[in-house]
Parts: C-alpha cells; sequence; structure tokens
C-alpha cells in the first residue's frame, strides 16, 4: 500500500481535437487544461501557493514543435516558477508516467500538493511525419526499420487474437460502434457523432443506403483496411489536446474539497519493447502484471470496478485490456460486447467517454485524459454519459507502445 494516502482534489481537460487547436501551442493547451482543473477545486486553491512540483508527460515535443525542456516550459506558464518541474515519457503512457511520479512524490511526504499534466501536439505534421514520429515507441531495428507501423503491430496482435480465439473483425466492430455513441454524448470528443449518423451522412451524400453500422463499417469504401484486418474506423485519430489533475495528500485534501477521490491501487509495468521478443500476443503482459499491482494494493477484485478506461488506440487494443484487467474471461470479449457487458448500461462501463477510438488519442495526454474521465463518473459529473449505477470504483489502464510500458491506477469515491 502507499505509504501515504493521495487523492485527487481536481481534474481539467481541453476538447481532444483535430482542427480546434491547431494554431495553439503546447504551452497554451496546458494552460486551458489547468485552468479548468483549478476551477474544478470545490473549495479553492492557489495553483502558486499550494503546488510543490509539476510533473508533466509529453511522448515526443521535440519533433512535433520543435521544444525540449517540457518541465519548466509547463512551470513558466502555469505560473509555478522556481517549483520543480520534471518531462516524464514511456510512448503513448507518458502522462501516466507522469501520475506514477507525482502520486510517489506526495505519498513518500517530499510533496503535500502536485500537479500532473499531460499533453501531445499532433497536427503540427502531416499523417505520414505523424506515423513516423508515432513509430519511435517501437523498436527500431526489427520493427520501424522494416516498415512495421503502429496500426501494423497491433495488426499483428489482432491476427493473434483471431486465430486463438476464433473471434472475427465483424464482432470486434462492436468496439467501434459502442465507442463512437459515447464519444457523440462527450462535448469534448475528436468524434461526436454514431456510427449510425456517419453511415446516414455518407450514403445521403452517395446515394447508398447501408443496412445498418455493420454493413458500413464493412462495405463503405471509407472504411477501407489499413493493415489487415484493421481498417480506418479501428484506428483512433490524430489529435491535439492536454489534461491536468490536482493530487493531494489526504491529511490535506479536505481543505480542499470535501469529496476527494482517492488512489486505492497503483500499477506499472513492462515488457519487451519488440513483439518478436513477446511470450505471447494474444494478450499484454505489462497489462496484467500492473493490473495484478493494483488490484493487489486497492485489496479488491475486478468485479468490484464500477467504472473503466482502457487504452483503445486500435479496436483490438480494447479487447485485450478487459481481458487482461480480468474484466471479461480470456477469449470473451466477444461474447461480452457482444451481449452488450461493456455498454454505458452494461455491467462493465468501458470507454464511456468514448475512449481514444473516439475522444481522441493526444499521445501524452491520454493517461490523465482517461483520469479525467473517470473523475467526472464518481463525482456524477459525467452529464449525458453518466452511468446509472452509482460507481464507487473506477479504473484507468494505459499502455505505452504495443505494449511495452502499461500502468494502471484504482480510485475510490
Amino acid at each position: 500500500m502507499l505509504a501515504r494516502q493521495v487523492c485527487i482534489i481536481g481534474a481539467g481537460m481541453t476538447a481532444f481535437s483535430g482542427k480546434l487547436h491547431r494554431d495553439k501551442t503546447c504551452r497554451e493547451l496546458l494552460v486551458e487544461a489547468a485552468l479548468e482543473a483549478e476551477k474544478s477545486v470545490d473549495k479553492g486553491i492557489d495553483l502558486k501557493k499550494d503546488v510543490d512540483a509539476v510533473f508533466t508527460g509529453y511522448f515526443t515535443p521535440e519533433i512535433y514543435e520543435h521544444q525540449g525542456h517540457i518541465g519548466p516550459l509547463t512551470a513558466t506558464w502555469l505560473g509555478l516558477t522556481p517549483k520543480p518541474a520534471f518531462r516524464t515519457e514511456i510512448a503513448c503512457a507518458s502522462s501516466s508516467a507522469a501520475l506514477y511520479a507525482g502520486i510517489t512524490a506526495v505519498a513518500s511526504g517530499l510533496c503535500d500538493v502536485v500537479l500532473v499534466a499531460g499533453v501531445e501536439k499532433m497536427t503540427n505534421l502531416e499523417t505520414q511525419e505523424v506515423t513516423e514520429a508515432l513509430a519511435l515507441a517501437s523498436d527500431d531495428i526489427s520493427e520501424s526499420r522494416v516498415g512495421a507501423t503502429f496500426p501494423g503491430l497491433y495488426a499483428l496482435l489482432a491476427q493473434a487474437y483471431f486465430k486463438k480465439y476464433g473471434a472475427t473483425w465483424e464482432q470486434l466492430q462492436t468496439v467501434t460502434i459502442k465507442n463512437h455513441y459515447n464519444g457523440s454524448l462527450n462535448p469534448k470528443a475528436h468524434f461526436q457523432e454514431t456510427i449510425a449518423q456517419i453511415a446516414e451522412k455518407v450514403g445521403s451524400k452517395y446515394g447508398v443506403k447501408y443496412r445498418d453500422e455493420l454493413d458500413f463499417l464493412k462495405n463503405s469504401p471509407f472504411n477501407r483496411v489499413i493493415a489487415y484486418p484493421l481498417r480506418l474506423f479501428d484506428c483512433c485519430p490524430i489529435s491535439d489536446g492536454a489534461a491536468v489533475a490536482i493530487l493531494a495528500s489526504a491529511s490535506i485534501a479536505k481543505k480542499f474539497t470535501d469529496t476527494p477521490l482517492k488512489f486505492l491501487g497503483v500499477g506499472l509495468a513492462s515488457d519487451n519493447l519488440a513483439l518478436q521478443d513477446r511470450v505471447e500476443h494474444a494478450s499484454l503482459r505489462a497489462s496484467r502484471h500492473a493490473a495484478e499491482t493494483a488490484y493487489k494494493m486497492a485489496g479488491v477484485k475486478p468485479k468490484d470496478i464500477n467504472i473503466v478506461e482502457v487504452h483503445d488506440c486500435f479496436t483490438i487494443a480494447e479487447w485485450l485490456a478487459v481481458e487482461d484487467l480480468g474484466l471479461v474471461e480470456r477469449g470473451g470479449a466477444a461474447k461480452a460486447y457482444e451481449e452488450g457487458l461493456t455498454s454505458l448500461e452494461g455491467e462493465i462501463p468501458v470507454n464511456t467517454d468514448g475512449g481514444l477510438k473516439a475522444k481522441g488519442h493526444p499521445v501524452g495526454a491520454t493517461g490523465v485524459g482517461m483520469l479525467h474521465e473517470v473523475w467526472h463518473q464518481l463525482r456524477g459529473t459525467a452529464g449525458r454519459r453518466q452511468i446509472k449505477n452509482k460507481a464507487e470504483l473506477g479504473l484507468v489502464h494505459n499502455v505505452g507502445g504495443s505494449g511495452a510500458s502499461a500502468a494502471v491506477f484504482i480510485v475510490g469515491r
């Protein structure tokens, strides 16, 4: 268990978008998210006075913005100098690494209040250049140098899963349909339309009548194959965005709010970087180990979790996640999704904000962005996407690259 209880007292997030932030820099996005986080603190907070340290996750600022030294840059724009400020990086889980560092700082007693941020400004580059930037999270010698992209790597994981469990691409589309529906209820999501709405729009424009959502996903020329078996709508978009969480020790959290959320379990794990060096490919070992650590620390079981945010950079990643977290039996994701187990009304709501698939995936912002959703769901402030059953326990699962890094956080009311 943590040496000292750590709480979340505030959270904020920009919209995740491919167009909205085109003319903004990472520093402007961080300020926007931080101002919302500051405003969310029930009893108010003076960031300059109360925050002891700053931790910021950003995967590749050098490529997107020709900018390193992100820690002090964050502190400067948030008015927090000369407080200590750091940047963390483990690919798509970079802000989860920042969370881990921030939790450690508070739990150790070194800090009482910390600000944890995540950001990525991706739309500065064209799609091909973004693909090359993201490839830095794979193995250069055995993967990216020989042409493997992240859609390609996750396509290999999908093929391995389909072969092992007999699942199909058609069944996998339950993830796409669910997450686009959830995203349609989220005003901060990159995509705010259901697949049915997209199919109707496309069909009306080109004089095509699709029978249902699966018919559109299977037969529309707009849903082309990217890396077999994954198609365009199996992939998350290129997004800009930032998210911020404010953490405090339990002993002083009541100074800021009467309803703090507590970190009950924390897990971070790694695996071999290259897929060719992994023990298996229908599961992510780092996710399993991070989850085991977090569950043990929290003293809870998968069945106790009420709301889940998992890393669905590609649709197959969501299936791997729910199984690796023990929420669904091994090989049982297809059946569980077809039965609606993970829908907003289901027994285990997953990615209520639309997930990376629909909400968007500004890489460095994703981990804290997931925590932002759990924060709102546990406080009952998630608006139209609020789950019906009162949530007491939430879980955040964030993966770096193709699974070489994974983080799991269990949060309670």
